[in-house]
């Protein structure tokens, strides 16, 4: 009931406020498991996609913002509740699979949900590789898979700011795409072949500039960099 009322009161604000242009609703389905996959330029992303999106979408979100404390920690929890967030651990290994389990349990109550196949935000604007989870999940659940561009997000809410700016975004639904055509969760190569096939519709989508490259965060500690080094150089 929280998250019907925030985007019935939310939404139509949101709109008449900022005025994004979306492109495509109707390639959204208005009922059924559907998985957004979005590219990724700014922390406001998630909160836009879900404000546009012409049905009630689901998306996952640092459990940091759901165990402050005061007025501030309950201010936080409420927001991003009511607007569908899903609290989980970031991270690699357990951690991001525990994150495609969330997705997936989403999904298996015919609902919609959204994921960033690169992982995470784009720091300099270009667009990165997808990650295979994409694929995984959207072959695990039998559903369909709608790209989605984000176009001027970032200067919505550029790195740094805590408040949005008054900046006009688009966003465009492509063409969904039948998970099942391109074969079974278990076999790599589909995994592979399904997400860069999401990947090129994102590009057409959102017009950015290919990185060819995966998008990492920056490496916090050294231990972390031996584990990206390993990760990278094992045999597949």
């Amino acid at each position: 009931m929280l998250k019907f009322l925030s985007r019935a009161l939310l939404a139509p604000v949101a709109r008449l406020i900022y005025r994004p242009r979306v492109i495509g609703r109707d390639n959204v389905p208005p009922t059924g498991r559907v998985l957004l996959a979005s590219n990724h330029l700014s922390f406001i992303d998630s909160v836009v996609l879900t404000l546009v999106a012409p049905r009630s979408v689901s998306f996952l979100a640092k459990s940091d913002y759901f165990t402050g404390t005061g007025f501030t920690g309950w201010l936080s929890r409420s927001f991003f509740s009511s607007i569908g967030a899903i609290p989980v651990e970031r991270g690699a290994g357990q951690a991001a699979q525990d994150s495609l389990d969330a997705g997936l349990r989403v999904l298996d109550q015919d609902k919609a949900f959204a994921v960033y196949p690169e992982g995470t935000r784009s720091r300099d604007g270009r667009l990165y590789k997808g990650r295979t989870g994409v694929a995984w999940l959207a072959m695990s659940a039998e559903s369909l898979i709608v790209p989605v561009g984000l176009i001027g997000t970032q200067y919505l809410q550029p790195m740094g700011t805590k408040i949005p700016r008054l900046r006009r975004v688009t966003v465009a639904f492509g063409r969904p795409i039948d998970a099942a055509e391109y074969g079974q969760a278990d076999s790599s190569r589909a995994r592979r072949r399904l997400t860069d096939e999401v990947m090129a519709q994102i590009h057409e989508l959102s017009g950015q500039q290919l990185a060819n490259a995966y998008n990492e965060s920056p490496v916090a500690n050294p231990i972390e960099k031996v584990r990206r080094f390993l990760g990278r150089n094992r045999p597949a």
